[in-house]
């Protein structure tokens, strides 16, 4: 008589469920360590299940242009039209951009902060991207009006953008509302906006506030083209949490966490951008699959593409 046990075999899950475990593994373990388990371990991080949120947001921004296009396209691939999160910075290449638009049309989530991206290329990219609800511009010094106004024609789903500049960037310039206009006239559907250290006036402001009602977290630090004193925000705007130019505190996570209603996404992690451990220690920095040497994509390259010739032993699915 068999003795019913309480406990399955990793070969017995279904392989979306798998994926959800192997999500929360970190990128460089995903690529490295759980394809030399077994086969079947192998092919599964290989599919899409693993891959609808992909966040090497803090390794891009120390690696190579070169080096980051080729893994960034692999992973995406991988994904096979289901990717639902992307966080990535410091994107050089045109090319990178419109793949990213080919190749993801279930985005919802989008950070792309320190990317050498345009407005011409705003203009191609984000007519793919309507299911977009969060967007992260930051520091992308090459992009302006136009381009707000374009991602707010194409992505109707907009609820939290992400438009902070470094105060490098705006020391000593004029300031203007032209961006505030095009984010007010286009944007209509926002629940979150960040504008820290933005030329931003308290005239683009209040044009934003009277035609973004749904607006819920205005960060305004570091605009000092802002006056808010007479405004009598907590009043007017009881609903809304704003930071003022002159508010040096941080973000508490619970700011975040009642983002949005709608989309199970938008969820701490990925909006304020913590990265969860993305290296367990300063170690892990250190270790030469991810030092500035890049030699990630290579490993993982070399590692698909020798199976076959060299005819590798696989250990039966745990």
């Amino acid at each position: 008589m068999e003795v019913a046990s309480d406990f399955r075999s990793w070969d017995e899950l279904i392989p979306d469920a798998l994926g959800v475990i192997f999500t929360h593994l970190s990128v460089q373990e995903r690529l490295t360590i759980v394809p030399s388990v077994c086969k079947s371990w192998a092919d599964l991080v290989a599919g899409p299940y693993c891959w609808q949120e992909i966040d090497i947001d803090e390794w891009s921004s120390c690696c190579e242009p070169d080096k980051l296009d080729p893994l960034l396209e692999m992973l995406i691939t991988r994904s096979s039209g289901s990717l639902r999160k992307l966080c990535v910075s410091c994107i050089q290449t045109e090319r990178m951009f419109i793949f990213i638009a080919e190749n993801a049309p279930s985005l919802e989530t989008l950070r792309l902060s320190r990317c050498n991206i345009n407005d011409s290329i705003v203009e191609q990219f984000t007519r793919r991207l309507s299911m977009l609800s969060f967007l992260d511009v930051s520091y992308c010094t090459n992009i302006g009006a136009r381009a707000l106004e374009t991602i707010g024609n194409n992505c109707k789903l907009l609820e939290g953008l992400c438009r902070n500049m470094h105060p490098l960037d705006t020391a000593g310039k004029n300031y203007e509302d032209d961006e505030a206009n095009a984010i007010a006239s286009t944007m209509t559907n926002l629940k979150h906006l960040e504008m820290t250290y933005h030329l931003i006036k308290t005239t683009g402001v209040l044009k934003i506030l009277s035609n973004c009602h749904k607006l819920e977290f205005l960060d305004l630090r570091g605009c000092w083209g802002v006056q808010l004193e007479n405004i009598s925000v907590e009043q007017n705007f009881p609903r809304l949490k704003v930071y003022e130019p002159f508010v040096t505190d941080f973000y508490e996570k619970d700011e975040w966490e009642d983002f949005s209603e709608s989309s199970e996404y938008l969820t701490w992690d990925f909006v304020a951008g913590d990265m969860n451990g993305y290296y367990d220690d300063e170690s892990d920095i250190d270790d030469e699959m991810w030092d500035d040497e890049g030699r990630l994509e290579e490993l993982e390259f070399r590692f698909y593409q020798g199976i076959e010739d060299a005819e590798m032993f696989w250990p039966p699915s745990p």
